[in-house]
Protein backbone atom coordinates (compact mmCIF):
# COMPACT_ATOMS: atom_id res chain seq x y z
CA UNK A 1 0.00 0.00 0.00
CA UNK A 2 1.13 3.52 -0.93
CA UNK A 3 0.10 6.83 -0.45
CA UNK A 4 -0.72 9.11 2.60
CA UNK A 5 -4.23 6.77 3.68
CA UNK A 6 -2.05 3.76 4.87
CA UNK A 7 -1.45 5.00 8.57
CA UNK A 8 -4.96 5.38 8.97
CA UNK A 9 -6.23 2.27 7.10
CA UNK A 10 -8.76 0.16 8.80
CA UNK A 11 -9.77 -1.70 5.86
CA UNK A 12 -6.11 -3.07 4.88
CA UNK A 13 -5.86 -4.49 1.60
CA UNK A 14 -3.10 -5.79 -1.19
CA UNK A 15 -3.88 -4.96 -5.41
CA UNK A 16 -4.15 -8.46 -6.74
CA UNK A 17 -3.44 -6.67 -9.87
CA UNK A 18 -0.59 -4.37 -12.09
CA UNK A 19 -1.07 -1.41 -13.50
CA UNK A 20 0.24 -0.71 -17.03
CA UNK A 21 2.57 2.25 -17.78
CA UNK A 22 2.66 3.83 -21.11
CA UNK A 23 3.20 7.12 -23.36
CA UNK A 24 1.46 6.53 -26.82
CA UNK A 25 -1.75 5.14 -25.80
CA UNK A 26 -3.88 2.97 -23.15
CA UNK A 27 -6.91 0.54 -23.05
CA UNK A 28 -8.36 -1.14 -20.50
CA UNK A 29 -11.36 -3.64 -20.60
CA UNK A 30 -12.66 -6.16 -18.73
CA UNK A 31 -11.01 -8.89 -20.83
CA UNK A 32 -7.71 -9.09 -22.11
CA UNK A 33 -7.88 -9.98 -25.60
CA UNK A 34 -10.72 -6.83 -25.92
CA UNK A 35 -8.05 -4.84 -24.39
CA UNK A 36 -5.58 -6.37 -27.29
CA UNK A 37 -8.37 -5.20 -30.11
CA UNK A 38 -7.66 -1.74 -28.59
CA UNK A 39 -4.47 -2.04 -28.60
CA UNK A 40 -4.33 -3.38 -32.30
CA UNK A 41 -6.18 -0.03 -33.88
CA UNK A 42 -4.12 2.20 -31.67
CA UNK A 43 -0.72 0.45 -33.39
CA UNK A 44 -2.69 0.50 -36.43
CA UNK A 45 -2.79 4.80 -36.35
CA UNK A 46 -5.97 4.98 -34.64
CA UNK A 47 -7.43 7.14 -32.23
CA UNK A 48 -8.72 6.43 -28.52
CA UNK A 49 -12.29 6.28 -30.15
CA UNK A 50 -11.61 3.45 -32.56
CA UNK A 51 -9.77 1.70 -30.12
CA UNK A 52 -13.01 2.17 -27.69
CA UNK A 53 -15.19 0.73 -30.45
CA UNK A 54 -12.88 -1.93 -31.17
CA UNK A 55 -12.85 -2.89 -28.17
CA UNK A 56 -16.49 -3.08 -27.27
CA UNK A 57 -17.20 -5.06 -30.61
CA UNK A 58 -14.22 -7.65 -29.15
CA UNK A 59 -16.18 -7.81 -25.32
CA UNK A 60 -19.66 -8.86 -27.92
CA UNK A 61 -17.65 -12.06 -28.39
CA UNK A 62 -15.86 -12.51 -25.29
CA UNK A 63 -17.34 -11.34 -22.81
CA UNK A 64 -21.29 -12.14 -24.36
CA UNK A 65 -23.25 -11.76 -21.04
CA UNK A 66 -22.19 -8.82 -20.14
CA UNK A 67 -22.96 -6.90 -23.58
CA UNK A 68 -23.88 -7.02 -27.30
CA UNK A 69 -24.89 -5.01 -30.35
CA UNK A 70 -28.92 -5.42 -29.34
CA UNK A 71 -28.56 -3.31 -25.75
CA UNK A 72 -28.03 0.12 -25.13
CA UNK A 73 -24.99 2.14 -23.56
CA UNK A 74 -23.35 5.85 -22.96
CA UNK A 75 -19.96 7.21 -23.90
CA UNK A 76 -18.19 9.80 -22.91
CA UNK A 77 -15.70 11.32 -24.77
CA UNK A 78 -12.87 14.13 -24.50
CA UNK A 79 -11.35 15.43 -27.72
CA UNK A 80 -7.62 16.52 -27.66
CA UNK A 81 -9.02 19.81 -28.48
CA UNK A 82 -11.11 19.98 -24.80
CA UNK A 83 -14.98 18.95 -26.14
CA UNK A 84 -16.33 16.86 -24.20
CA UNK A 85 -19.54 15.23 -25.18
CA UNK A 86 -22.13 12.36 -24.14
CA UNK A 87 -23.10 10.21 -26.82
CA UNK A 88 -26.50 8.60 -25.59
CA UNK A 89 -26.75 4.74 -27.48
CA UNK A 90 -29.75 3.72 -25.30
CA UNK A 91 -32.34 1.47 -25.12
CA UNK A 92 -35.92 2.48 -25.63
CA UNK A 93 -39.47 0.68 -25.14
CA UNK A 94 -41.13 -0.47 -28.66
CA UNK A 95 -43.87 1.99 -29.83
CA UNK A 96 -46.24 -0.48 -28.92
CA UNK A 97 -45.19 -1.27 -25.21
CA UNK A 98 -47.73 -0.28 -22.83
CA UNK A 99 -47.27 1.05 -19.04
CA UNK A 100 -49.34 -2.09 -18.10
CA UNK A 101 -47.98 -4.70 -20.04
CA UNK A 102 -46.72 -6.44 -16.75
CA UNK A 103 -48.37 -7.66 -14.02
CA UNK A 104 -46.54 -6.70 -11.09
CA UNK A 105 -45.68 -8.51 -7.69
CA UNK A 106 -45.50 -5.72 -5.98
CA UNK A 107 -41.71 -6.66 -4.77
CA UNK A 108 -39.69 -3.91 -6.77
CA UNK A 109 -40.16 -4.20 -10.35
CA UNK A 110 -40.62 -7.74 -10.37
CA UNK A 111 -43.49 -8.74 -12.62
CA UNK A 112 -45.35 -12.69 -13.13
CA UNK A 113 -43.99 -14.81 -14.91
CA UNK A 114 -40.65 -12.84 -15.32
CA UNK A 115 -41.56 -11.20 -18.36
CA UNK A 116 -39.57 -8.40 -18.15
CA UNK A 117 -36.36 -10.48 -17.82
CA UNK A 118 -36.62 -13.04 -19.63
CA UNK A 119 -37.62 -13.78 -22.92
CA UNK A 120 -38.70 -12.06 -26.13
CA UNK A 121 -41.09 -9.71 -24.01
CA UNK A 122 -38.10 -8.33 -21.74
CA UNK A 123 -36.06 -7.15 -25.23
CA UNK A 124 -36.08 -3.26 -25.60
CA UNK A 125 -35.17 -1.25 -28.85
CA UNK A 126 -31.10 -1.51 -29.03
CA UNK A 127 -29.58 1.32 -29.73
CA UNK A 128 -25.79 0.13 -29.07
CA UNK A 129 -24.95 -0.51 -32.09
CA UNK A 130 -26.14 2.79 -33.79
CA UNK A 131 -24.20 4.56 -30.85
CA UNK A 132 -21.13 2.81 -31.26
CA UNK A 133 -21.10 3.36 -35.40
CA UNK A 134 -21.78 6.97 -34.93
CA UNK A 135 -18.89 7.21 -32.32
CA UNK A 136 -16.72 6.16 -34.84
CA UNK A 137 -18.00 7.80 -37.92
CA UNK A 138 -17.86 11.20 -35.85
CA UNK A 139 -14.87 11.02 -33.59
CA UNK A 140 -12.64 7.93 -34.89
CA UNK A 141 -10.69 7.77 -38.07
CA UNK A 142 -10.68 4.03 -38.97
CA UNK A 143 -13.00 2.15 -41.23
CA UNK A 144 -15.99 -0.18 -39.47
CA UNK A 145 -14.80 -3.10 -41.37
CA UNK A 146 -11.01 -2.67 -39.60
CA UNK A 147 -12.20 -1.95 -36.08
CA UNK A 148 -14.56 -4.64 -36.30
CA UNK A 149 -11.89 -7.32 -37.64
CA UNK A 150 -10.54 -9.02 -34.40
CA UNK A 151 -14.33 -9.32 -33.12
CA UNK A 152 -14.94 -11.15 -35.92
CA UNK A 153 -12.12 -12.94 -35.72
CA UNK A 154 -12.18 -14.56 -32.17
CA UNK A 155 -15.89 -15.25 -32.97
CA UNK A 156 -15.12 -17.26 -35.84
CA UNK A 157 -12.36 -18.90 -34.81
CA UNK A 158 -13.48 -19.24 -30.90
CA UNK A 159 -11.51 -17.88 -27.99
CA UNK A 160 -10.70 -20.36 -24.27
CA UNK A 161 -13.82 -19.82 -21.52
CA UNK A 162 -12.35 -17.93 -19.13
CA UNK A 163 -13.29 -19.34 -15.19
CA UNK A 164 -15.01 -15.71 -15.05
CA UNK A 165 -17.72 -16.49 -18.17
CA UNK A 166 -17.83 -20.31 -16.86
CA UNK A 167 -19.19 -18.94 -13.37
CA UNK A 168 -21.65 -16.36 -15.16
CA UNK A 169 -22.94 -19.04 -17.49
CA UNK A 170 -23.01 -22.10 -14.69
CA UNK A 171 -25.34 -19.03 -12.80
CA UNK A 172 -27.71 -18.38 -15.72
CA UNK A 173 -27.40 -21.82 -17.34
CA UNK A 174 -31.38 -23.11 -16.39
CA UNK A 175 -32.77 -20.50 -18.43
CA UNK A 176 -30.29 -20.43 -21.44
CA UNK A 177 -30.56 -24.34 -21.99
CA UNK A 178 -34.65 -23.25 -22.39
CA UNK A 179 -33.79 -21.62 -25.21
CA UNK A 180 -32.73 -23.83 -27.92
CA UNK A 181 -30.17 -21.45 -29.55
CA UNK A 182 -28.90 -20.69 -26.33
CA UNK A 183 -28.24 -24.34 -25.44
CA UNK A 184 -26.44 -25.21 -28.21
CA UNK A 185 -24.58 -21.82 -28.04
CA UNK A 186 -23.93 -20.97 -24.83
CA UNK A 187 -24.06 -24.27 -23.02
CA UNK A 188 -22.89 -27.83 -23.16
CA UNK A 189 -25.78 -29.30 -24.45
CA UNK A 190 -27.34 -28.07 -20.88
CA UNK A 191 -24.03 -28.42 -18.94
CA UNK A 192 -22.46 -25.10 -18.17
CA UNK A 193 -19.28 -24.27 -19.95
CA UNK A 194 -16.43 -25.35 -18.54
CA UNK A 195 -13.41 -22.84 -18.05
CA UNK A 196 -10.44 -23.32 -20.70
CA UNK A 197 -13.00 -24.84 -23.26
CA UNK A 198 -12.98 -23.12 -26.60
CA UNK A 199 -16.26 -21.35 -27.62
CA UNK A 200 -16.87 -20.92 -31.33
CA UNK A 201 -19.83 -18.23 -32.40
CA UNK A 202 -19.98 -18.86 -35.86
CA UNK A 203 -23.12 -17.37 -36.17
CA UNK A 204 -22.37 -14.52 -34.84
CA UNK A 205 -19.27 -14.19 -37.15
CA UNK A 206 -21.47 -14.24 -39.46
CA UNK A 207 -23.60 -11.36 -38.45
CA UNK A 208 -20.78 -9.15 -37.72
CA UNK A 209 -18.96 -9.65 -40.99
CA UNK A 210 -22.78 -8.71 -42.61
CA UNK A 211 -22.29 -5.50 -40.38
CA UNK A 212 -19.06 -4.58 -41.69
CA UNK A 213 -19.88 -4.95 -44.85
CA UNK A 214 -23.52 -3.01 -45.01
CA UNK A 215 -22.82 -0.81 -41.60
CA UNK A 216 -24.93 -0.66 -38.80
CA UNK A 217 -28.30 -0.43 -41.53
CA UNK A 218 -27.80 -4.32 -41.82
CA UNK A 219 -29.67 -4.32 -38.33
CA UNK A 220 -31.97 -1.18 -38.22
CA UNK A 221 -33.02 -1.30 -41.36
CA UNK A 222 -32.05 -4.15 -43.30
CA UNK A 223 -32.77 -8.58 -44.02
CA UNK A 224 -30.69 -8.80 -40.48
CA UNK A 225 -33.24 -6.42 -38.32
CA UNK A 226 -36.52 -8.18 -40.12
CA UNK A 227 -35.29 -11.65 -39.31
CA UNK A 228 -35.10 -10.52 -35.75
CA UNK A 229 -37.68 -8.60 -35.25
CA UNK A 230 -39.56 -11.60 -36.48
CA UNK A 231 -37.67 -13.30 -34.38
CA UNK A 232 -38.86 -11.20 -31.51
CA UNK A 233 -42.48 -11.10 -32.59
CA UNK A 234 -42.87 -15.28 -33.02
CA UNK A 235 -41.93 -14.99 -29.60
CA UNK A 236 -44.50 -12.24 -28.45
CA UNK A 237 -42.41 -9.24 -28.02
CA UNK A 238 -44.02 -5.93 -29.24
CA UNK A 239 -41.51 -5.06 -31.30
CA UNK A 240 -41.93 -3.47 -34.66
CA UNK A 241 -39.61 -2.59 -37.81
CA UNK A 242 -40.13 0.96 -36.89
CA UNK A 243 -38.76 0.90 -33.75
CA UNK A 244 -35.03 0.02 -35.37
CA UNK A 245 -35.60 2.14 -37.96
CA UNK A 246 -36.39 4.99 -35.99
CA UNK A 247 -33.42 4.76 -33.95
CA UNK A 248 -31.42 7.69 -32.91
CA UNK A 249 -28.12 8.30 -31.22
CA UNK A 250 -28.33 11.60 -28.78
CA UNK A 251 -25.43 13.65 -28.16
CA UNK A 252 -25.81 14.86 -24.69
CA UNK A 253 -23.81 18.05 -22.94
CA UNK A 254 -22.06 16.27 -19.52
CA UNK A 255 -22.87 17.81 -15.92
CA UNK A 256 -19.95 19.02 -14.50
CA UNK A 257 -19.26 19.76 -10.54
CA UNK A 258 -16.15 20.67 -8.37
CA UNK A 259 -14.91 18.60 -5.68
CA UNK A 260 -11.53 19.23 -4.16
CA UNK A 261 -10.10 21.16 -6.52
CA UNK A 262 -11.03 19.07 -9.28
CA UNK A 263 -13.52 19.18 -12.22
CA UNK A 264 -15.99 16.23 -12.17
CA UNK A 265 -17.28 16.19 -15.48
CA UNK A 266 -20.21 12.80 -15.63
CA UNK A 267 -23.05 11.73 -17.75
CA UNK A 268 -26.54 13.51 -17.82
CA UNK A 269 -30.32 11.93 -17.78
CA UNK A 270 -31.26 9.63 -18.31
CA UNK A 271 -28.47 8.38 -16.30
CA UNK A 272 -28.31 8.82 -13.10
CA UNK A 273 -24.27 8.46 -12.71
CA UNK A 274 -23.15 11.64 -13.37
CA UNK A 275 -25.36 13.73 -11.26
CA UNK A 276 -25.52 11.49 -8.05
CA UNK A 277 -21.74 11.21 -8.37
CA UNK A 278 -21.53 15.02 -8.04
CA UNK A 279 -24.13 15.40 -5.60
CA UNK A 280 -22.39 12.64 -3.05
CA UNK A 281 -18.68 13.80 -3.39
CA UNK A 282 -20.15 17.56 -2.63
CA UNK A 283 -21.90 15.99 0.68
CA UNK A 284 -18.72 14.56 1.49
CA UNK A 285 -16.74 17.63 0.63
CA UNK A 286 -17.67 19.06 3.80
CA UNK A 287 -15.98 16.06 6.31
CA UNK A 288 -12.61 15.26 6.82
CA UNK A 289 -12.38 11.58 5.56
CA UNK A 290 -8.85 11.31 5.05
CA UNK A 291 -8.73 12.15 8.86
CA UNK A 292 -11.12 9.44 9.86
CA UNK A 293 -8.88 6.97 7.58
CA UNK A 294 -10.28 5.04 4.67
CA UNK A 295 -12.09 2.38 5.94
CA UNK A 296 -13.28 3.64 9.16
CA UNK A 297 -16.52 3.51 11.01
CA UNK A 298 -16.88 7.38 10.47
CA UNK A 299 -15.73 7.24 7.17
CA UNK A 300 -17.88 4.32 5.88
CA UNK A 301 -21.32 5.51 7.95
CA UNK A 302 -20.76 9.10 5.75
CA UNK A 303 -20.14 7.54 2.62
CA UNK A 304 -23.35 5.40 3.02
CA UNK A 305 -25.49 8.05 4.58
CA UNK A 306 -24.03 9.42 1.09
CA UNK A 307 -25.33 6.94 -0.92
CA UNK A 308 -28.78 6.39 1.04
CA UNK A 309 -29.34 10.31 -0.17
CA UNK A 310 -28.38 9.89 -3.86
CA UNK A 311 -31.21 7.03 -3.93
CA UNK A 312 -33.64 8.73 -2.66
CA UNK A 313 -33.30 11.83 -4.97
CA UNK A 314 -32.97 9.42 -7.69
CA UNK A 315 -35.97 7.84 -7.29
CA UNK A 316 -38.27 10.50 -6.98
CA UNK A 317 -36.27 13.11 -9.96
CA UNK A 318 -34.05 10.72 -12.28
CA UNK A 319 -35.90 9.48 -15.64
CA UNK A 320 -35.43 10.30 -19.49
CA UNK A 321 -35.40 13.98 -19.72
CA UNK A 322 -37.87 13.58 -22.86
CA UNK A 323 -40.33 12.60 -20.14
CA UNK A 324 -39.24 14.11 -16.90
CA UNK A 325 -38.42 17.40 -15.96
CA UNK A 326 -34.93 16.18 -14.13
CA UNK A 327 -33.92 19.26 -11.53
CA UNK A 328 -29.75 18.28 -12.32
CA UNK A 329 -29.04 21.78 -10.91
CA UNK A 330 -30.84 21.57 -7.78
CA UNK A 331 -29.10 18.04 -6.97
CA UNK A 332 -25.47 19.32 -8.04
CA UNK A 333 -25.79 22.25 -6.11
CA UNK A 334 -23.24 23.24 -3.14
CA UNK A 335 -26.23 25.18 -1.06
CA UNK A 336 -28.16 21.85 -1.70
CA UNK A 337 -25.12 19.48 -0.63
CA UNK A 338 -24.92 21.79 2.20
CA UNK A 339 -28.98 21.01 3.06
CA UNK A 340 -28.64 17.58 3.41
CA UNK A 341 -24.73 17.29 4.76
CA UNK A 342 -26.24 19.15 7.99
CA UNK A 343 -28.86 16.39 8.12
CA UNK A 344 -26.72 13.81 8.69
CA UNK A 345 -26.34 12.21 12.06
CA UNK A 346 -22.90 10.73 13.05
CA UNK A 347 -24.10 8.84 15.65
CA UNK A 348 -26.86 6.74 13.84
CA UNK A 349 -28.06 6.10 10.19
CA UNK A 350 -31.84 7.38 9.31
CA UNK A 351 -34.15 6.53 6.72
CA UNK A 352 -34.12 9.45 3.94
CA UNK A 353 -36.58 10.47 1.98
CA UNK A 354 -36.15 13.11 -1.44
CA UNK A 355 -34.72 16.55 -0.90
CA UNK A 356 -36.67 17.32 -4.54
CA UNK A 357 -39.89 17.36 -6.11
CA UNK A 358 -40.86 13.71 -6.91
CA UNK A 359 -41.49 13.25 -10.86
CA UNK A 360 -41.77 9.66 -10.85
CA UNK A 361 -28.86 -5.50 -10.87
CA UNK A 362 -27.48 -5.45 -13.78
CA UNK A 363 -24.65 -6.98 -16.02
CA UNK A 364 -22.53 -4.26 -17.95
CA UNK A 365 -18.64 -3.57 -19.34
CA UNK A 366 -16.98 -0.53 -19.04
CA UNK A 367 -13.94 0.03 -21.07
CA UNK A 368 -11.70 3.17 -20.77
CA UNK A 369 -9.10 4.10 -23.65
CA UNK A 370 -7.10 7.08 -24.32
CA UNK A 371 -4.15 7.79 -27.13
CA UNK A 372 -1.48 10.30 -27.22
CA UNK A 373 -2.84 12.98 -29.07
CA UNK A 374 -5.02 13.54 -25.81
CA UNK A 375 -8.30 11.96 -26.98
CA UNK A 376 -9.97 10.20 -24.30
CA UNK A 377 -13.30 7.34 -24.37
CA UNK A 378 -15.35 6.46 -21.05
CA UNK A 379 -18.14 4.33 -22.07
CA UNK A 380 -20.45 1.88 -20.28
CA UNK A 381 -22.70 -0.76 -22.10
CA UNK A 382 -24.79 -3.13 -21.40
CA UNK A 383 -27.22 -5.72 -22.09
CA UNK A 384 -28.32 -5.55 -18.59
CA UNK A 385 -29.19 -8.70 -17.44
CA UNK A 386 -26.16 -11.57 -17.05
CA UNK A 387 -26.63 -12.94 -20.13
CA UNK A 388 -29.64 -10.70 -21.54
CA UNK A 389 -33.29 -11.55 -21.87
CA UNK A 390 -31.24 -15.10 -21.71
CA UNK A 391 -32.07 -16.59 -25.55
CA UNK A 392 -29.97 -15.61 -28.70
CA UNK A 393 -32.11 -14.77 -31.69
CA UNK A 394 -32.16 -17.94 -34.27
CA UNK A 395 -29.53 -17.99 -36.90
CA UNK A 396 -27.89 -14.75 -35.89
CA UNK A 397 -25.75 -15.29 -32.52
CA UNK A 398 -27.13 -12.10 -31.09
CA UNK A 399 -27.91 -12.25 -27.59
CA UNK A 400 -30.47 -9.61 -26.83
CA UNK A 401 -30.79 -7.05 -23.74
CA UNK A 402 -33.55 -7.29 -21.30
CA UNK A 403 -33.88 -3.69 -20.55
CA UNK A 404 -37.64 -3.64 -20.15
CA UNK A 405 -36.57 -5.13 -16.57
CA UNK A 406 -35.65 -1.70 -15.49
CA UNK A 407 -39.22 0.38 -16.08
CA UNK A 408 -41.42 0.48 -13.34
CA UNK A 409 -44.34 -2.17 -14.36
CA UNK A 410 -46.63 0.04 -12.80
CA UNK A 411 -48.21 3.12 -14.79
CA UNK A 412 -48.01 6.43 -13.72
CA UNK A 413 -45.12 6.59 -11.93
CA UNK A 414 -41.90 8.92 -13.88
CA UNK A 415 -40.20 5.56 -14.33
CA UNK A 416 -43.59 3.75 -15.82
CA UNK A 417 -43.37 2.37 -19.69
CA UNK A 418 -43.96 4.43 -22.16
CA UNK A 419 -43.56 4.11 -25.69
CA UNK A 420 -40.45 5.09 -27.21
CA UNK A 421 -39.10 6.23 -23.73
CA UNK A 422 -35.78 5.59 -22.76
CA UNK A 423 -34.25 3.40 -19.80
CA UNK A 424 -33.03 4.98 -16.76
CA UNK A 425 -29.51 4.17 -15.93
CA UNK A 426 -26.85 4.25 -13.21
CA UNK A 427 -24.03 4.32 -16.10
CA UNK A 428 -20.94 6.68 -14.47
CA UNK A 429 -18.01 7.22 -17.28
CA UNK A 430 -16.43 9.95 -15.70
CA UNK A 431 -13.37 12.10 -16.65
CA UNK A 432 -11.74 14.31 -13.68
CA UNK A 433 -9.81 17.51 -15.14
CA UNK A 434 -7.51 19.17 -13.12
CA UNK A 435 -6.86 22.60 -14.09
CA UNK A 436 -8.75 21.74 -16.94
CA UNK A 437 -6.75 19.09 -18.08
CA UNK A 438 -7.30 15.31 -18.06
CA UNK A 439 -6.42 13.42 -14.47
CA UNK A 440 -8.26 10.24 -14.42
CA UNK A 441 -10.93 8.46 -16.91
CA UNK A 442 -12.73 5.66 -15.01
CA UNK A 443 -15.59 3.63 -15.12
CA UNK A 444 -17.58 0.29 -14.31
CA UNK A 445 -20.12 -2.01 -14.77
CA UNK A 446 -22.54 -3.22 -11.83
CA UNK A 447 -25.98 -1.97 -12.22
CA UNK A 448 -27.40 0.21 -9.27
CA UNK A 449 -24.07 -0.08 -7.49
CA UNK A 450 -22.16 1.68 -10.52
CA UNK A 451 -22.36 5.18 -9.20
CA UNK A 452 -21.62 4.59 -5.97
CA UNK A 453 -18.31 3.10 -6.68
CA UNK A 454 -17.69 5.77 -9.48
CA UNK A 455 -17.95 8.13 -5.96
CA UNK A 456 -15.67 5.85 -3.82
CA UNK A 457 -12.72 5.61 -6.38
CA UNK A 458 -12.55 9.43 -6.68
CA UNK A 459 -12.26 9.90 -2.99
CA UNK A 460 -9.87 7.21 -2.77
CA UNK A 461 -7.74 9.43 -4.99
CA UNK A 462 -8.57 12.55 -4.69
CA UNK A 463 -9.24 12.24 0.17
CA UNK A 464 -7.59 8.99 0.47
CA UNK A 465 -4.55 10.05 -1.79
CA UNK A 466 -4.48 6.17 -3.44
CA UNK A 467 -2.50 5.06 -6.19
CA UNK A 468 -4.62 4.46 -9.12
CA UNK A 469 -4.52 1.07 -8.69
CA UNK A 470 -5.26 0.77 -5.09
CA UNK A 471 -8.12 3.11 -5.21
CA UNK A 472 -9.70 0.61 -8.00
CA UNK A 473 -9.18 -2.06 -5.73
CA UNK A 474 -10.08 -1.59 -2.61
CA UNK A 475 -12.90 -2.39 -0.86
CA UNK A 476 -16.37 -1.18 -1.68
CA UNK A 477 -19.53 -0.63 0.19
CA UNK A 478 -22.99 -0.04 -1.18
CA UNK A 479 -26.69 0.99 0.29
CA UNK A 480 -29.95 2.21 -0.99
CA UNK A 481 -31.82 1.60 2.07
CA UNK A 482 -31.39 0.29 5.53
CA UNK A 483 -29.24 -2.73 4.55
CA UNK A 484 -25.35 -1.67 4.25
CA UNK A 485 -23.12 -4.66 1.56
CA UNK A 486 -19.76 -4.71 2.63
CA UNK A 487 -17.09 -6.47 0.93
CA UNK A 488 -14.58 -8.85 2.52
CA UNK A 489 -11.94 -5.95 2.83
CA UNK A 490 -13.78 -4.07 5.50
CA UNK A 491 -12.54 -5.88 9.03
CA UNK A 492 -15.11 -7.00 11.81
CA UNK A 493 -14.99 -4.42 14.35
CA UNK A 494 -16.01 -1.64 11.31
CA UNK A 495 -18.86 -3.80 10.88
CA UNK A 496 -19.86 -4.06 14.24
CA UNK A 497 -19.09 -0.53 14.62
CA UNK A 498 -21.66 -0.10 11.50
CA UNK A 499 -24.51 -2.44 13.05
CA UNK A 500 -24.21 -0.25 16.54
CA UNK A 501 -24.85 3.17 14.01
CA UNK A 502 -28.39 1.28 12.92
CA UNK A 503 -26.91 -0.32 9.76
CA UNK A 504 -28.48 -3.80 8.64
CA UNK A 505 -24.61 -4.90 7.35
CA UNK A 506 -23.77 -7.85 5.26
CA UNK A 507 -21.02 -9.31 3.78
CA UNK A 508 -21.07 -9.87 -0.08
CA UNK A 509 -17.88 -11.52 -2.59
CA UNK A 510 -17.90 -8.10 -4.35
CA UNK A 511 -19.60 -4.74 -4.67
CA UNK A 512 -20.17 -3.80 -8.33
CA UNK A 513 -18.03 -4.82 -11.38
CA UNK A 514 -14.30 -4.55 -12.82
CA UNK A 515 -13.19 -1.08 -12.73
CA UNK A 516 -11.58 0.34 -15.71
CA UNK A 517 -9.47 3.69 -15.69
CA UNK A 518 -6.77 5.33 -16.30
CA UNK A 519 -4.84 8.55 -14.86
CA UNK A 520 -2.57 11.19 -16.74
CA UNK A 521 0.43 13.17 -15.84
CA UNK A 522 3.46 14.50 -17.28
CA UNK A 523 5.13 11.70 -17.85
CA UNK A 524 2.60 9.97 -19.78
CA UNK A 525 -0.87 7.34 -18.46
CA UNK A 526 -1.45 4.63 -16.21
CA UNK A 527 -3.76 2.39 -16.60
CA UNK A 528 -5.63 0.01 -14.25
CA UNK A 529 -8.27 -2.54 -13.73
CA UNK A 530 -9.43 -4.28 -10.57
CA UNK A 531 -9.85 -8.43 -9.31
CA UNK A 532 -13.91 -7.88 -10.05
CA UNK A 533 -13.72 -8.90 -13.38
CA UNK A 534 -10.91 -10.18 -16.19
CA UNK A 535 -9.88 -6.76 -16.73
CA UNK A 536 -6.62 -6.11 -18.35
CA UNK A 537 -4.73 -2.64 -19.05
CA UNK A 538 -2.77 -2.62 -22.19
CA UNK A 539 -0.51 0.79 -22.44
CA UNK A 540 1.78 1.17 -25.81
CA UNK A 541 5.42 1.80 -24.93
CA UNK A 542 8.11 2.56 -27.19
CA UNK A 543 7.38 4.26 -30.69
CA UNK A 544 8.54 4.47 -34.20
CA UNK A 545 12.10 4.68 -35.72
CA UNK A 546 14.04 8.19 -34.97
CA UNK A 547 13.29 10.89 -37.91
CA UNK A 548 15.82 10.46 -40.49
CA UNK A 549 16.92 6.22 -39.49
CA UNK A 550 17.62 4.01 -42.19
CA UNK A 551 19.01 0.74 -42.98
CA UNK A 552 22.00 1.35 -45.59
CA UNK A 553 23.03 -2.00 -47.34
CA UNK A 554 26.08 -0.64 -48.36
CA UNK A 555 27.16 0.28 -44.52
CA UNK A 556 29.60 -1.65 -42.92
CA UNK A 557 27.17 -3.05 -40.67
CA UNK A 558 24.84 -4.24 -43.50
CA UNK A 559 28.09 -6.26 -45.53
Amino acid sequence: MTGNWRARAHAVFTPEKQPARARDGMVVANHPLASAAGAEMLAAGGNAVDAAVATLFALTVVEPMMVGIFGGGMAHIRMADGRHVVLDGQSRAPGAARADMFAPTGVGYEVEGRANTHGATAVATPGTLRGWCDALEQYGTLPLADVMEPAIRHARRGFAVTPYLAACAAEACHDLARDPEARRILTNDGAPLVAGQRLVMADYADTLSAIAAEGPDALYRGALGARIVEALRSAGSPMERADLETVATIARMPVRGLYRGHEIVGPPPPSAGGVHVIQMLKILEGFDLAGMGFGSTDAAHLTAEALRIAFADRAASTADPAFVDVPVERLIADDYAAERRALIAHERTQPWSAGVPSAFEAHTTHVTTADRHGNIVATTQTINGLFGARMVIPGTGIVPNNYMALFDPVPGRANSIAPGKRVTTSMAPTIVLANGRPRYALGLPGGLRIFGSVMQAIVNLLEYGMSLQEAVEAPRLWTQGAELELEDGFPAEVEEGLRGRGWIAQRLPHVGGGMCAIAFDEGGMEGAACWRADGVAIGLGGGLARAGTRFWPDSPAGR
